[in-house]
């Protein structure tokens, strides 16, 4: 298990950092496109006293999806790593923008349920994937699955206050 405390020096490191974050801001970009009208919805929607202003999500989401890049690539650049810890990986950044389909673009709360709670056993599965290579990899990880714990308590307070809707 590698830290990375001192890694060799290897000219391809910024260019594979470059392309992990490039795939993950890609998935991140699918998800976006289906809330381009998401803040008006989401304004809309009967939402619980602690539920963020729709302004904090781009924010929290941009670190987030910096993060999760940053982890990928580290993972990618340990010794011992394989093909496996980044498929999942990519598995959940697909899973990631899926949801946003369903809740956002589709109104689907059931199934934006449904389906957060298998995106969060897949970060989870990924964070224990990643940790056994980088255990800074799953750090970085860290808050995200807590960001999408939180939302998937909202996810869930939304659907049930809004059945006409979702």
């Amino acid at each position: 298990m590698s830290t990375h405390a001192s890694a060799p020096h290897r000219p391809w490191q910024l260019p594979a950092l470059a392309g992990w974050l490039v795939l993950t801001f890609l998935f991140a970009a699918i998800g976006a496109y289906a809330s381009a009208q998401a803040a008006d919805f989401y304004l809309q929607l009967d939402r619980p006293a602690w539920a963020p202003p729709a302004w904090l999500f781009g924010p929290a989401w941009t670190v987030l999806y910096l993060l999760m890049g940053i982890a990928a690539w580290r993972v990618q650049r340990a010794p011992g790593s394989t093909r496996a810890e980044l498929t999942l990986y990519t598995v959940q950044l697909a899973a990631n923008a899926l949801w946003t389909w369903l809740f956002f673009a589709w109104h689907l709360g059931a199934w934006a349920f449904a389906e957060i709670l298998l995106l969060w056993v897949l970060i989870a599965a990924t964070i224990a994937a990643f940790w056994r290579r980088d255990r800074w990899a799953g750090v970085l990880l860290v808050p995200y699955i807590a960001w999408v714990s939180f939302a998937t308590c909202l996810c869930y307070s939304i659907w049930q206050r809004n059945p006409g809707v979702l």
